[in-house]
């Protein structure tokens, strides 16, 4: 037995002594999009003193490695490095799959040139910084920073932002990739978003990026939250702002935690209180504001594939002026024809009749997955339901009912296809089917303005980018829209007869009540999109863009069943079914110089619209609620030329300068006369100083200048019947030009970490400057917002 033992160990040991490291391990490293080769990587085995580089054709090789399982650390330029396991049996090959791209890469990086959501079309976007001077404000004053970005208000809190003179559905916003769907059409309904729970938002100006929708004739907002950083850490930001005008302010918080994994998990949450807001002389009574948000977005980003599950509510209370409601004719002439308003409170934060009360629910569940040699293929389901509530001044039972009670349910499911996978050729190709449903509840006791309808989009697009070389490079874009509306809506007889659909629409009557029709009008609309451009950088510094796009845009359902009065609007609106698609064909070039010492930009454009739809004031009505005016749809042909441009200049490390100037000129082609509610030209000029070793501290003064809008279409007559004549009603007369300073200041101090805590101070009309804006529809009552002090501090942790 000892004898065998001793065999037993000779032969071992012999064995294992003899055991020789003669294995090679040739591998290739390959850029996964394409498929081609990768030199310059840096290849090395974890815990053995053994690197190499990958050759000009990808190839590396080890040799005399002993068989097993080893561990490879690969790196290249511009790479994420990547560890992979390699077991070695004999002579091995291994392929290794790299991103070589940045596209995922723009995520983490810091750079002075945003990456652009078009490549020819006019783009701007906003400043992390500018986004945190606004974090009190709404998302229309957030974006009047940018040229050719104007708003369009109801007072101080209802504010849309206007594009080169078009707003309302011709806009589409983009929050977090989803498209919102929150009854923009009405001139008094703001957008729905917080704008604290983005970090980044873009203008593109018109339809040049297709893929977000052929209808964008005004162009696109893109709003996205903060990048996630592949990295286990934990960080956020807690901002609060106080305002002396309407003695309120708002808290904003977001918290994030990543991993190295690639998983993360955003909260953020914000809440804004202001009572009534007050112009240089009066209060603006009823006009306060409750603002609440909160989102949560948890995913987890990896090079091959990635989900995300995103959700976020909203919901405000506003009040709406007192004294926009009128009680019968002659005191709405009187009111629009005079300077002082019939309504003047004392301050407070109660909001009273009439105002509004909206709230909405987003959710999205979002994947993507790369193809190796192909590119990214990605899929998304959104989720909205935008509740409505408006309510008038009314007495008796029905006091506290509303008058306006919508809810609008909104399925989506978009798909897109990204081939990339050779160099210097972008293609993306994607479809879209949405779902929605609008509910107009009848319990109000009110006439419905907009019925119950159900509306289906179909959409199927395709955009591609090739770069010619290193200076110019060609993008173009198809996109077919479907959309179907199938609505439910009861018509008065004589309203019916008065607008002559008894002659054009009398087969989609199924049920006669008398006084009532009941409607059942369906329409089908296919709408097809094109744009191509060119993108041509003359040198480091200069670039020209030229594009042309060509969109058409189906009406929306208040310009085809708008039937009664809009409560919130004070007015009564009026649809007609006979409306078609728009069609714009556009037409706009930018030239730009970006250095360090100075820069400018120089964009010009021509958009003509056939079909044009626009909401005009054609007379008075008196119902039992009061005088409202009457704003009739219809449709012309319409051009709208004008041209944006800014330059900014560095004198030195210390004063920056910058001038931004906006000009649009609309017209009725039809009538050669004026479109209603085209924005004024405006100047706006700012100096800063900025001395990073005084704490970051800065301070500027900016200089707005708005000109007097000379060109507006003709006023109405209505019937007085205290002064038993037609009497001039001055609706569409503009308000003289004015003038407004701001002063901005800040520093920065280091708490726990390097400039982590930011004070701020902002005075907004300096001078206490009495004005009315052309765009403010409450012009006709009441002067826009005096003087406001914004003390903001924030804190990064």
């Amino acid at each position: 037995m000892k004898y065998c033992l001793i065999l037993f160990f000779l032969f071992t040991g012999f064995n294992l002594f003899a055991q020789d490291c003669n294995s090679i391990l040739i591998g290739s490293v390959i850029d996964f999009h394409d498929n081609t080769p990768l030199s310059g990587a840096t290849i090395s085995i974890t815990g053995l003193d053994k690197t190499t580089i990958s050759k000009e054709d990808g190839k590396f090789s080890f040799r005399n490695l002993c068989d097993g399982v080893i561990e490879l650390e690969v790196s290249h330029p511009v790479c994420t490095t990547k560890f992979v396991v390699v077991t070695i049996n004999g002579d091995t090959f291994e392929k290794i799959l790299l991103e070589h791209h940045l596209e995922e890469l723009e995520e983490v990086k810091v750079v002075s040139n945003i990456p652009k959501n078009t490549n020819s079309g006019q783009e701007e976007s906003l400043s992390q910084k500018e986004l945190e001077r606004s974090s009190g404000g709404s998302l229309g004053d957030a974006l009047k920073k940018i040229a050719g970005v104007s708003t369009l208000n109801t007072g101080g809190n209802i504010v849309k932002p206007v594009i080169q003179g078009l707003n309302g559905s011709r806009i589409l916003i983009l929050n977090n990739n989803v498209r919102m769907q929150d009854m923009e059409w009405g001139d008094e309904h703001a957008p729905n978003v917080d704008i604290n729970a983005n970090q980044k938002i873009s203008v593109i100006k018109g339809a040049a990026a297709l893929e977000y929708g052929g209808d964008a004739i005004g162009g696109v907002i893109v709003m996205e939250p903060s990048p996630i950083i592949r990295k286990d850490t934990l960080f956020g930001k807690t901002q609060l702002n106080l305002f002396s005008n309407g003695r309120g302010g708002n808290i904003t918080s977001s918290l994030t935690k990543s991993y190295d994994s690639g998983l993360y998990i955003t909260g953020q949450g914000s809440f804004k209180r202001l009572g009534d807001l007050e112009a240089p002389d009066y209060v603006l009574s009823n006009t306060g504001i409750r603002e609440m948000g909160v989102s949560l977005n948890v995913g987890k980003r990896d090079f091959i594939q990635g989900w995300e599950a995103y959700y976020s509510y909203f919901d405000t209370e506003i009040g709406i002026l007192r004294a926009s409601h009128i009680g019968n004719v002659d005191d709405l002439i009187q009111s629009i024809n005079s300077e002082q308003p019939n309504v003047i409170n004392d301050f407070t934060y109660t909001i009273n009749r009439p105002n509004q009360e909206v709230s909405h629910h987003l959710g999205k569940l979002n994947y993507y997955r790369r193809i190796e040699g192909f590119g990214k293929w990605e899929i998304q389901y959104d989720f909205q339901q935008n509740r409505r509530f408006e309510y008038d001044i009314r007495v008796g039972d029905d006091a506290e009912k509303a008058s306006l009670d919508l809810q609008l349910t909104t399925h989506s499911v978009l798909t897109n296809l990204k081939f990339d996978a050779k160099q210097g050729f972008d293609l993306k190709v994607g479809l879209l089917g949405r779902y929605q449903n609008n509910f107009a509840n009848p319990a109000t006791g009110v006439r419905r303005l907009i019925p119950d309808y159900d509306k289906y989009d179909l959409g199927a697009y395709g955009v591609a980018e090739y770069r010619l070389n290193d200076a110019w490079t060609l993008d173009a874009g198809l996109r077919y829209d479907f959309n179907r509306i199938d609505a439910k809506k009861f018509y008065l007889v004589s309203r019916w007869e008065e607008r002559g659909y008894d002659q054009d629409f009398n087969d989609v009557v199924i049920e006669d009540l008398g006084t009532q029709l009941l409607t059942n009008p369906t329409f089908d609309f296919h709408n097809f999109s094109g744009t191509t451009g060119v993108n041509y950088e003359i040198d480091n510094e200069n670039l020209l863009r030229v594009n042309f796009a060509y969109s058409q845009r189906a009406p929306n359902p208040s310009e085809l069943f708008s039937d009664g009065l809009h409560h919130s609007a004070a007015r009564i609106e009026l649809g007609d079914l006979r409306i078609n698609s728009e069609k714009s064909s556009k037409v706009s070039v930018s030239l730009e110089k970006n250095s360090l010492d100075w820069g400018y930009s120089f964009a010009p454009f021509v958009n003509s619209i056939n079909d044009f739809i626009l909401l005009e004031p054609t007379g008075v009505e008196f119902t039992i609620r009061g005088a409202f005016p009457v704003w009739s749809y219809r449709q012309t042909n319409a051009t709208l030329i004008g041209v944006d441009a800014s330059i900014y200049k560095n004198w030195n490390t210390i004063i920056r300068s910058e001038h931004k100037f906006s000009w649009v000129r609309g017209t009725d082609v039809d009538t050669d006369t004026p479109l209603i509610n085209i924005p004024a030209a405006n100047l706006n000029n700012s100096i800063e100083f900025k001395i990073p070793t005084w704490n970051n501290f800065l301070v500027g003064l900016e200089s707005q200048y708005v000109f007097e809008q000379k060109r507006f279409p003709p006023n109405i007559t209505v019937f007085s019947p205290e002064q038993q004549q037609d009497i001039l009603l001055d609706i569409n007369t503009p308000p003289g030009a004015y003038h407004l300073l701001a002063l901005n200041t800040e520093a920065s101090f280091s708490l726990k970490n390097k400039n982590d805590f930011t004070v701020g101070l902002s005075v907004s009309n300096l001078l206490n400057t009495s004005y009315r804006d052309y765009l403010n529809r409450l012009r006709y009552f009441v002067d826009d917002m005096g003087r406001n002090i914004n003390l903001r501090l924030i804190y990064n942790y």
